[in-house]
């Protein structure tokens, strides 16, 4: 079935938005896909819009990425430990994609496990009610994450590869209750999905085929781009209200309608 404008806008808007609200946005795609009438033929759809949401990341944090690579040229000490806090917190997801890929691919369309799923989601955004609370730094002082901080993000990375594991929900509650400040797990969060987004596009992007763009993949495009940086604004300004756990009742109402729905 051929993707007509107002179906990739559709879509754009619920990736781009799911992406990074803390909501997970495994399952939300393809359930907006059978909403919309839309069969995906191929991957075309996930790498349109896997790129736009990566966008979205660059466009929010450009002023961040461009002063961390200046920094990298620069021999910055700070900018390098940032760097490779980044690249340790990623080896976890990396290790449990390779070695439990099937694990994942089996669970993934299974209602019991995203019901489960869901509602552990929400208990961590509930649980950051009582994280400690710690000042913002100031604008210029980046925040560098402890090697147990960065490990423990990534751990939290890894399981988000579980379908409904939300993966900004779990690496920044994670960042959270190893004492973070939320901005500057919110920004570490997002930085490291730079290297997630990117790393599973390549990997879409080995089956794609010879095709040539059309305007309903623009259109998904586009509105997965805006989404996700309205979705990344809006959620460091509830992390700023420390309003993060304010997504767990939507994250647990999900998860019990799973598990209600395979009960009947």
């Amino acid at each position: 079935m051929n993707l007509v404008w107002w179906q990739g806008v559709v879509l754009g808007l619920v990736q781009g938005l799911t992406e990074f609200l803390p909501v997970s946005s495994s399952g939300h795609l393809v359930l907006a896909e059978r909403l919309v009438g839309f069969t995906t033929q191929g991957v075309f759809l996930e790498v349109t819009v896997h790129v736009a949401t990566l966008l979205s990341v660059i466009i929010a944090y450009r002023a961040r990425i461009a002063g961390l690579f200046a920094g990298l040229v620069g021999r910055d000490g700070v900018a390098w430990r940032y760097a490779g806090m980044l690249v340790l917190a990623s080896i976890p997801a990396g290790v449990a994609g390779v070695f439990f890929k099937d694990y994942f691919e089996r669970t993934f369309h299974s209602l019991p496990a995203l019901g489960w799923n869901f509602l552990i989601t929400a208990g961590l955004l509930w649980s950051t009610r009582w994280a400690p609370a710690r000042p913002s730094p100031s604008p210029g002082q980046p925040v560098v994450p402890s090697a147990f901080q960065a490990l423990t993000i990534g751990i939290a990375q890894a399981f988000a590869i579980l379908p409904a594991i939300s993966r900004s929900g779990s690496t920044i509650a994670a960042g959270l209750w190893t004492g973070l400040p939320a901005v500057a797990a919110a920004e570490f969060s997002f930085l490291m999905s730079i290297i997630v987004i990117a790393g599973s596009g390549v990997l879409e992007a080995r089956h794609l085929t010879a095709t040539s763009a059309t305007a309903s993949l623009a259109a998904a495009f586009l509105a997965a781009m805006v989404a996700g940086l309205l979705a990344i604004y809006f959620l460091v300004a509830m992390l700023r209200r420390r309003r993060f756990h304010y997504f767990a009742p939507y994250c647990a109402a999900l998860g019990l309608l799973c598990l209600l729905w395979f009960a009947t």
